[in-house]
C-alpha cells in the first residue's frame, strides 16, 4: 500500500477538488498520510490567482521532493495549467495534472507508476515529463464541466459543493479565466443528488461554491441570469438533514429584487453573502474591467438589506491598482464606510503576467500598497467589531463544529447564519448540534459568547 500526502493552496473550488481526489485515492487502498512527514507520493494542488501563489506551489513542491527524493511528486491545478512549460521543465515534478483533468488522477497516476517500475526493471524506458504534458488540455477550448462527487470532506458539520468551473468575466487583473476556461455548470440532478448523500452521512451545511458561481446554469449565448442559481437553492431547500444553505462569492449583478425575494424565502438560506467589490472607485473598477459601478453596487446592498435583517455582507478589496491616486484610493475608503461591511479581504495589487493591468503603465510602488493596505485593514477591523457587537444580548441559532480548549476552558465553537463565531464553554461534544442562545460577551476581535 503506497502512503500519499495531499497539500492544497487556493479557493474553495480546490479544497473541494482536493477532496474528491483524496477520497478517489483512499478507495483505491492508498493510505492518506500528512504533508509533512515521509510519503510514498506527494500531490500539491495549487495556485495561481497572484505571483505570490505561485511562489508557495513550487516551494510546496519542492519541499515534497526534499521530504523523500524517491517519491513521487505531482503537481495539479491551476498554476499546473498557466505555467505548464515551467512545470514540465522543473525537475522536482514528476507529473503535471492541469485543470479538467483530477478527475482522472487515478489512471494517470497508475499508469506513470506501472512505467517507473518498468522502467526500474529495464524494460522500459520512464517518459515521465512527456507523460506529464499529456495531462495538460487547452483549458479555453473546453465545455466539458468535469464531474465529480464527494461523500465527506474534512470538516464535519459543512461541505463545500463545486457546482460550476470557469469565468467569462476577464477582469483586467485577473489570471483565472486562462487557468480554469470558460463557464461551465454542474447538473443540477448530480448536485442534488450529492447534497442528498452528505445529509446522510450526516453533514448540516452546504455551501454551494464556484469560480464564478454567479453563473451558474448560463450556458454559451444566454444572457446574465440568476433563475438556475434559484431554482438550484429551493431545490436544496426542500432536502431533508441540511439545515443552512450558504452561498460562496457573488457576483453584484446577480442581486436582483426578484432573486432576493426569492432566496428569502428559503428559511435554510443563511443571511451570510460575500459581494465581489475589488475597488470603491469608478474610475479604477472600468480600468479593473468590472461590470458596475459604484452606485449600482450600493442598490444592490440595499436590497439585501430590504429583504434580511442585519445581513452579513463580505467583499474583497484591492488596493494599488495600476494608476490607483490617492484621491482614488480614498474615495473607495468612503465607499466602504458607507457600505458598512461585515468583513474584508484586502489584497494588494499583484502584477499577473499575461493580464492587461500587468501591461499598465504607472504601476503602484509596493511601500504604498503596503500603506493603503494596513489603512483598510485597520478600518476592517473596525467595522467587523460595530458589526458583531450588534449581535450582543440578541437570541441566535449556533451550529457547533468542534471541541476547542480555551484559556485552559473545555469549550464547543460553531456559528451562527451570519457566520459569527462564537464559543460555549461546554465538556459536551455539541458537533452537529443547532442551539438557540445569547451571545453575550464579546471575548475577543472575532470570537462572541454563547449562552443557551
Amino acid at each position: 500500500m503506497k502512503s500519499v500526502a495531499f497539500h492544497n493552496l487556493g479557493c474553495k473550488v480546490n479544497g473541494y477538488e482536493m477532496d474528491y481526489m483524496q477520497q478517489k485515492l483512499q478507495e483505491k487502498g492508498y493510505s492518506i498520510v500528512p504533508f509533512d512527514g515521509r510519503a510514498d507520493i506527494y500531490i500539491v494542488n495549487t495556485c495561481t490567482v497572484t505571483n505570490i501563489a505561485d511562489r508557495k506551489s513550487r516551494q510546496m513542491l519542492h519541499r515534497a521532493r526534499k521530504m523523500n527524493p524517491q517519491a513521487v511528486v505531482v503537481a495539479v491545478g491551476c498554476y499546473v495549467q498557466t505555467d505548464s512549460k515551467k512545470v514540465l521543465m522543473d525537475a522536482g515534478i514528476d507529473l503535471a495534472i492541469g485543470n479538467n483533468k483530477k478527475k482522472d488522477l487515478i489512471s494517470i497516476l497508475e499508469e506513470y507508476l506501472a512505467k517507473k517500475e518498468e522502467a526500474e526493471n529495464n524494460i522500459l524506458a520512464c517518459e515521465d515529463k512527456t507523460l506529464g504534458g499529456k495531462t495538460i488540455i487547452d483549458i479555453n477550448h473546453t465545455d466539458e464541466y468535469e464531474s465529480m462527487e464527494i461523500t465527506q470532506t474534512a470538516e464535519h458539520t459543512r461541505a463545500f459543493i463545486k457546482i460550476q468551473d470557469g469565468c467569462n468575466q476577464f477582469c483586467s487583473y485577473c489570471i483565472i479565466p486562462y487557468a480554469r476556461g470558460r463557464n461551465r455548470s454542474r447538473s443540477m440532478v448530480e448536485v442534488l443528488k450529492e447534497i442528498r448523500n452528505l445529509a446522510e452521512n450526516g453533514y448540516r451545511e452546504i455551501v454551494l461554491t464556484g469560480i464564478h458561481l454567479s453563473s451558474y446554469g448560463i450556458e454559451k449565448g444566454n444572457d446574465f441570469t440568476s433563475g438556475k442559481l434559484l431554482q438550484l437553492i429551493q431545490e436544496v431547500q426542500k432536502i431533508q438533514g441540511i439545515d443552512r444553505i450558504r452561498l460562496g462569492s457573488l457576483e453584484p449583478r446577480i442581486i436582483t429584487e426578484e432573486f432576493v425575494k426569492g432566496i428569502a424565502q428559503c428559511s435554510k438560506l443563511c443571511p451570510h453573502f460575500h459581494l465581489s467589490l475589488q475597488s470603491g472607485c469608478d474610475t479604477v473598477l472600468k480600468r479593473m474591467n468590472r461590470k458596475y459601478l459604484t452606485e449600482e453596487y450600493y442598490e444592490k446592498v440595499c436590497i439585501l438589506r430590504k429583504y434580511f435583517n442585519q445581513p452579513a455582507i463580505t467583499t474583497d478589496v484591492i488596493v494599488g491598482f495600476p494608476r490607483e491616486t490617492q484621491e482614488e484610493f480614498e474615495t473607495t475608503k468612503e465607499f466602504l464606510q458607507k457600505i458598512g461591511f461585515y468583513e474584508m479581504h484586502i489584497f494588494k495589487y499583484s502584477r499577473r503576467k499575461g493580464t492587461p493591468a500587468a501591461a499598465m503603465k504607472d504601476q503602484i510602488p509596493e511601500d504604498v500598497k503596503a500603506s493603503r493596505s494596513n489603512e483598510l485593514l485597520q478600518l476592517e477591523k473596525e467595522m467587523s467589531r460595530k458589526y458583531r457587537e450588534t449581535f450582543l444580548h440578541k437570541k441566535v441559532e449556533v451550529l457547533f463544529e468542534e471541541k476547542k480548549v480555551i484559556e485552559g476552558r473545555n469549550c464547543q465553537t460553531g456559528y451562527t447564519k451570519e457566520y459569527i463565531r462564537a464559543v460555549f464553554e461546554t465538556n459536551e461534544n455539541l458537533s452537529g448540534q443547532v442551539l438557540s442562545g445569547k451571545l453575550t460577551q464579546l471575548l475577543d476581535s472575532d470570537i462572541l459568547l454563547f449562552q443557551p
